[in-house]
């Protein structure tokens, strides 16, 4: 695995992810703002986990996808714990526990490792097509 390309992934895929939340505050769809905060993220999360897997393998890196989105939502995790939920979380008046008990925090994390591994199964389906 080539750890810098997988941080620097990561970092893309964090701030955009992060970003997607902080904005979805913004505009009131929906009664529950964290519901909506969290449904935001989880459709913005899709092509974010995609452009952050794409910039890793853009060198042409040949890691186990799965191996890597576990790695990255590892990294993912202490980003949320330093920043966060320092930042953004606990001046909202919630605190690192109820962030990551969250079930919808898992579900995200699911999300995220699937959507990298499964682009790293259908990568170079991807790549070889021609429109």
């Amino acid at each position: 695995m080539q750890i810098k390309r997988a941080l620097i992934a990561t970092a893309i895929v964090w701030t955009l992810g992060v970003t997607a939340y902080i904005l979805s505050h913004f505009v009131k769809i929906m009664y529950n703002p964290e519901l909506q905060a969290n449904v935001a993220l989880t459709l913005a999360l899709i092509p974010s986990v995609i452009l952050g897997t794409k910039f890793y393998y853009k060198k042409g890196a040949y890691t186990n996808g799965f191996k890597l989105g576990v790695f990255m939502f590892l990294i993912t995790i202490c980003l949320d714990a330093i920043i966060t939920v320092p930042v953004f979380i606990i001046p909202a008046g919630g605190d690192h526990l109820a962030f990551f008990s969250d079930p919808g925090f898992w579900f995200i994390g699911f999300e995220y490792i699937l959507v990298v591994g499964l682009y790293s199964v259908f990568r170079p389906k991807i790549k070889t097509r021609k429109l």
